[in-house]
């Protein structure tokens, strides 16, 4: 294997005692019964019909989590909604509470083109206030050293750090990513905000204009799209974008909120607090190499390396370079879904999707990233992006209009 996939600078081989190695459908047994909870090294992930009708390059995904993290005492557990599981969401959080979950959760109501992500949305910032961790999307390939920066960050009594992300454009985190531990305040209040927002509602549709979140930019999409034969121009498409990243929304207004009642200084704690690495060459470096072009990442990422005495082609050299950088570079890479299909059009990861056992073939670039994050570590964890003064968006308290 080492022959084949050169390793890129800034990295080091792990020792075998440091990855779990063992064939899939042993990993797979440790994912369906996962130890129970004793401290807060938690991965959370969540998939509406659990893991097992999980898509296959998503369940190497959350694989590679388990065999490069288990051995350093983080347990994987990918929860859902199946009545029989144990890992049912109702066996960690308490369903039917109101100030846990809203109504349209409790009752199944969940309406829109996107219901299961805003399902998996109000699952997030419960689990991390009660049980603390990381919550990822399913779609989130790890890279980087998580336990190395959780000791660095959040697991470190000494680091004024109490959570991780990655930094989005202006005051915002990515939501596909976080990370604290039990009782985080920051998490708190994003929940209770989450809460009320979606307090009568069945769906997201309009929560873009709350005056609970007055003062929060929306989010520009680059473009229009079609829908149903319908042209959805820039100004409507920005406003929808937002209201599917609505949970990205609330981060941000309660990184913007001073509340002196609540004995809150928002823009303080992001400044202090708040450990959050470059979204882009954290986490969409593919992207960002390939012009968010996703049928030309998957050609690229498709291509057969060199053989011995082969001269190497252009579009190979910008596979390898994109594999290099990501692997050297990036902690994470983000494969991207949902309503960003609508904008874009196809992306890696639908591609991945629709081509199955696509990203799994050995001898290509895609084999060689994901051999890649279980052969060797990055040699340094991201630096944080910091959070340069800002004017707060709200001045009063969190749930008043």
């Amino acid at each position: 294997m080492d022959s084949l996939y050169p390793r890129p600078q800034g990295l080091h081989t792990l020792s075998s005692d440091q990855v779990d190695l063992r064939p899939d459908s042993e990993v797979d047994i440790d994912i369906h019964h996962p130890r129970p909870i004793c401290d807060d090294k938690n991965v959370w992930f969540f998939w509406h019909s659990g893991y097992e009708t999980m898509h296959p390059y998503t369940k190497r995904n959350i694989r590679a989590w388990h065999r490069r993290f288990s051995k350093q005492g983080w347990v994987i557990r990918v929860l859902n909604l199946c009545p029989d599981s144990e890992l049912n969401v109702s066996n960690f959080l308490d369903t039917s509470d109101p100030e846990t979950f809203p109504r349209a959760f409790t009752e199944g109501t969940i309406v829109g083109h996107h219901a299961a992500q805003h399902t998996s949305d109000l699952v997030r910032f419960p689990l991390l206030v009660k049980y603390g961790g990381i919550y990822a999307d399913v779609g989130l390939i790890m890279i980087g050293d998580l336990d190395r920066l959780w000791h660095a960050t959040v697991g470190n009594s000494a680091s004024p750090y109490e959570v991780v992300s990655f930094k989005f454009d202006g005051v915002a985190l990515t939501n596909y990513f976080l990370g604290s531990s039990r009782n985080n305040p920051f998490f708190q209040r994003c929940h209770q905000l989450l809460l009320k927002l979606w307090e009568g509602k069945t769906s997201t549709e309009g929560m873009w204009n709350s005056p609970l979140l007055k003062g929060v930019p929306i989010l520009r999409s680059p473009k229009g799209f079609e829908e149903n034969g319908r042209d959805i121009d820039i100004e409507e498409a920005s406003k929808i974008l937002t209201d599917y990243i609505i949970q990205g929304q609330v981060i941000s207004l309660v990184m913007g909120l001073i509340d002196t009642e609540g004995k809150w200084n928002g823009p303080e704690y992001s400044a202090n607090s708040i450990y959050a690495m470059d979204y882009m060459a954290g986490s969409q470096l593919i992207n960002e190499m390939t012009a968010w072009d996703g049928p030309r990442a998957f050609e690229l990422m498709s291509l057969s390396l060199p053989l011995n005495g082969e001269r190497e082609s252009e579009d190979q050299r910008n596979a390898r370079e994109i594999v290099e950088a990501c692997l050297s570079k990036s902690f994470a890479f983000k494969l991207a879904h949902g309503l960003i299909l609508r904008v874009l059009g196809d992306t890696l990861g639908s591609l991945w999707r629709r081509h199955e056992e696509s990203d799994n073939v050995p001898h290509t670039y895609a084999h060689w990233l994901r051999s890649g994050i279980l052969k060797w570590g990055q040699n340094e964890i991201p630096p944080a992006k910091e959070f340069e003064k800002f004017k707060p968006y709200k001045k009063g308290l969190l749930l008043e209009e």
